[in-house]
């Protein structure tokens, strides 16, 4: 079973930048699709972006396209969520998931998130 930990959360002002981090562990890294959702109080969880195990193919919500890079490190197993030109309302904890089979493009934790493995989460707030 896969471990995901989230870091690199924290504060920053409006027009500011911030890189997440998601270190797996657990199992093969790198033939898994990954994803970054994200959750506002009172909202619900909605996806950010998400990279498929092999190829370019990745998505991005709209709300983040042109702001946000999702982009992995097979050989540190890591994910990575590159946030630039931060509003206020990107403000959310932001949650790292994994694709529980392998060898899937990432359409599948976009439309089943509740079957991928979950990272505890970190908080990005934005200040105006």
């Amino acid at each position: 079973q896969v471990q995901l930990v989230e870091s690199g959360g924290g504060l920053v002002q409006a027009g500011g930048s911030l890189r997440l981090s998601c270190a797996a562990s657990g199992r093969t890294f790198s033939i898994y699709s990954m994803g970054w959702f994200r959750q506002a109080p009172g909202k619900e969880r909605e996806s950010v972006a998400a990279i498929s195990w092999t190829g370019p193919g990745t998505y991005y919500a709209d709300s983040v396209k042109g702001r946000f890079t999702i982009s992995r490190d097979n050989a540190k197993n890591t994910l990575y969520l590159q946030m630039n030109q931060l509003k206020p309302e990107d403000t959310a904890v932001y949650y790292c998931a994994a694709d529980k089979v392998p060898f899937r493009l990432y359409n599948t934790i976009l439309l089943n998130p509740d079957f991928a493995s979950w990272g505890q989460g970190t908080q990005v707030t934005v200040s105006s």
